[in-house]
């Protein structure tokens, strides 16, 4: 059997990852936290808040990261099946590897959470937790037509409202006010506690769309398919979409979802709620992933803008790695020890205790980064 050439590596994908990543650690090392406190009433200030998740109903860029991250782990399996199936492998195979993918996914995600000062918690709110479930449900429907994975989708969205607006259960029957919803009660079936800051487990379940949308995506930038694809590809002899045309496709999706979630929430059918994932949100953080995927499609990949691109992709190739490390060990011990460190160095040449913040953020950061370095360096990816 004659081996099929690998499709060429996404760049823009590993670009989006690792900026995504970066944020993340940033965030986690506190670097907005003390940026948005030194600047309080000022002009700054303002743009240091969209670092932070909007309180309930309204949108901030921060909101968007999430979704950005399951919609690029669509895109990513796309790619990884598509080369899987070059290989011969069955779909049993891409099932139980998919399966135990999902699995870890699950453990970490728990595992982050679990452990508490005051004991052992189970809780479900963590973004890898959601990624077990959205990305086994996108694997299962991969090989369905476009317009059955869009329906698929609909009906997902359609499911949430039916659940938010129509399940009267007493003290959860505000669809959409916090800690009075019914995301609120179903955390009460399953962990017996309700988040304060208005999370519900159940955002898996809109949120599905990202992983979906973010597979429909990866397919049309591979392209052409290979001759034994489902009847949703295009034929073997038609000409595949060239990337300009691959770029409109994606604006175009944008524009719909863009509109369609603003329209619901303008006219005040469906809030944009990040905290509880309204269609109207999921729609509108679809199209802005949509957007930042065509434009980083575009000058990477097409116009071939590469250069000083490694600072971020050293970060999005061992993505799960430095996710779960400041996570766990950074978030109860690294930066911490780190900050006693440089704070007790600084104060020494009397810094003032503002800057020591920022500066203590950027070193925690700059330590994390170098670990990833390192790992790249190595060829050491660690992968679920």
């Amino acid at each position: 059997m004659t081996s099929q050439p690998r499709p060429p590596r996404l760049l823009s994908l590993d670009f989006m990852r690792g900026l995504i990543m970066i944020l993340l650690a940033l965030e986690s090392a506190g670097l907005y936290e003390h940026l948005a406190a030194d600047t309080d009433n000022t002009l700054l200030h303002p743009l240091f808040l969209q670092f932070f998740h909007h309180p309930w109903h309204g949108l901030h860029a921060w909101d968007l990261v999430q979704p950005a991250f399951m919609f690029m782990a669509g895109t990513a399996m796309a790619f990884s099946l598509h080369r899987q199936r070059q290989q011969g492998m069955t779909w049993n195979y891409s099932f139980r590897k998919a399966l135990k993918r999902s699995g870890w996914l699950f453990f970490w995600g728990v595992l982050d959470y679990a452990v508490r000062p005051g004991g052992l918690s189970f809780e479900l709110w963590d973004v890898l937790t959601q990624l077990s479930f959205t990305s086994l449900v996108a694997f299962l429907i991969f090989r369905w037509s476009v317009p059955a994975q869009v329906a698929f989708c609909a009906g997902l969205l359609l499911l949430t409202e039916i659940l938010y607006r129509f399940t009267h259960v007493p003290g959860f029957d505000q669809p959409f006010t916090d800690q009075h919803n019914f995301g609120n009660y179903v955390d009460v079936l399953l962990m017996n506690k309700i988040n304060p800051g208005g999370w519900v487990a159940i955002n898996c379940i809109p949120t599905a769309v990202h992983t979906i949308a973010g597979v429909l995506a990866g397919k049309l930038l591979l392209g052409d398919a290979p001759k034994n694809a489902p009847a949703n590809t295009p034929a073997p002899n038609a000409p595949p979409p060239t990337p300009a045309q691959k770029v409109q496709r994606l604006l175009l999706w944008a524009a719909i979802t863009l509109a369609l979630g603003y329209a619901l929430d303008i006219a005040g059918l469906t809030p944009i709620i990040k905290r509880i994932a309204t269609t109207s949100f999921v729609l509108v953080s679809l199209g802005y992933s949509l957007l930042v995927l065509a434009a980083c499609y575009w000058w990477i990949d097409v116009r071939d803008h590469r250069r000083r691109l490694e600072f971020f992709t050293i970060v999005g190739m061992n993505s799960i790695f430095i996710y779960l490390f400041f996570e766990i060990v950074g978030d109860r011990w690294f930066t911490g020890y780190t900050g006693d460190i440089t704070n007790g160095l600084m104060s020494l040449a009397h810094v003032p205790a503002t800057v020591q913040g920022i500066v203590t953020s950027c070193c925690v950061f700059a330590l994390e980064w170098g670990m990833c370095y390192f790992l790249y360096r190595k060829k050491i990816f660690f992968r679920v």
